[in-house]
Parts: C-alpha cells; structure tokens; sequence
C-alpha cells in the first residue's frame, strides 16, 4: 500500500513541534533553576540532556521565553514576582543615576521574565565610553569591560546584583526596530516609572502579584 505523503508531512511535523515543545521546557527549568541565562546555550544544554541531536527542532527564542513564563507561574510564583519587583525598582534607581546616560531598561527585567539569577541590563547611548569610565572611576565603582557584537559591555555590581550596561553611539537612540524588524524592546526612565505605577494599580486592583511588562 503507498505511503500517504500528506499524512507523513503532518505525523512529521507533528512530532518536530513535539521535539520543540520539550526541549523548551527543559531550557526554561535551566534559566529559571540553574541560572543558564543565555537562551540558546540552555536549549543546547536542554537537547543534549533529552539525547537529541537535531537541531533542527530547536525551539526559537519566543518558545523559549513562553516556556519560561510558564514554568515560573507554576513553580515560582510567589518568589518571582517579588524578585522582579525589585530588579525593577533597583534598575529605576540606577537609571536616575545614570540620567546624563540616556539609559534605557531592556532584557529580562522589563519582559517580566527576570528570576533569581538575572541580571539588570541597560542600553546606555553616548559618544564616547570615556565618558562612562570616567564616572564609574571617579565613584570608585569597580567595572569589567567586554564585547558583545562590537558593543562594550560594562559588567558591575549593584547591591548585590550583577548589572550590565551596554554602551551604543549617541545617534542609534533613534533606531526603533531591530535587524530583523522587530521593534526595539526598552524602557525610557520614564516609562519604567509607568510601568511600576501600572503594577501597581493593577496589584490594588486584583490583590495579587503582577508582572506585567511593556516598554517606551
């Protein structure tokens, strides 16, 4: 009897999105469990540790970051809401530091994904690094400078949180989307307040936890 070549296509693709499904739970249980921050090292990690070896059927980012929030609604739902909260004010408070900066608030902590091992990241736009070392050295801020894509990354402590200030020409506070499109996902001082207030309105509201993100 021949093979039905639609009918394999779907059993295929079925067991592909399958595939996918799981080896973005596993990578979420890494960032959220293990501290495996980086999205493609932990679903690497992941279809290492399920014995797959196509990477084929490696989820995308998005899947990644669905899978994430999932886990930490059912696993970590009260400990996350609270740690993001507070990244969330810290990362206000360093933002009004660095005003002059032109900072912005992006990553994991304006998503609303940030756990226990995240890590506070900011653009910073200016024409000049010096600029940044400068203050960090007149403060007697200890830093550790690298590369990430040509952009210098500037790796400190902040009460006790690793904090990532990434440094951008002047000009590029323009560009509002991303090489592939997307729009850039960050946060002005301004809207990070707005995005605090809305918690906290929606936090009275409800009586619970929010973690609600959005950018400006």
């Amino acid at each position: 009897m021949p093979k039905n070549s639609k009918t394999d296509n779907r059993t295929d693709s079925t067991t592909k999105q399958q595939l996918r499904s799981r080896i973005a739970v596993a990578a979420a249980r890494l960032i959220a469990e293990d501290g495996a921050l980086d999205y493609s090292l932990a679903k690497r990690k992941a279809a290492r540790q399920l014995g797959m070896d196509n990477l084929r059927a490696l989820p995308d980012n998005d899947e990644i970051e669905e899978a994430l929030r999932v886990h930490q609604s059912l696993y970590q739902g009260d400990e996350q809401p609270e740690r993001l909260r507070y990244l969330r004010e810290e990362a206000l408070k360093v933002m009004r530091l660095l005003a002059g900066f032109r900072p912005y608030l992006r990553g994991s902590v304006l998503k609303g994904t940030a756990g226990r091992y995240s890590s506070i990241e900011l653009q910073l736009f200016i024409d000049d690094s010096k600029e940044l070392e400068l203050y960090l050295l007149n403060r007697d801020i200890p830093y550790e400078v690298t590369q990430e894509r040509g952009v210098p990354i500037f790796n400190l402590n902040w009460e006790d949180t690793p904090l990532n200030l990434a440094v951008h020409p002047f000009n590029a506070e323009r560009i509002a989307t991303t090489a592939s499109g997307r729009p850039v996902e960050r946060a002005s001082i301004t809207g990070l307040q707005k995005l605090l207030e809305a918690e906290d309105v929606e936090q009275q509201a409800s009586g619970g936890q929010s973690s609600a993100y959005g950018v400006d």
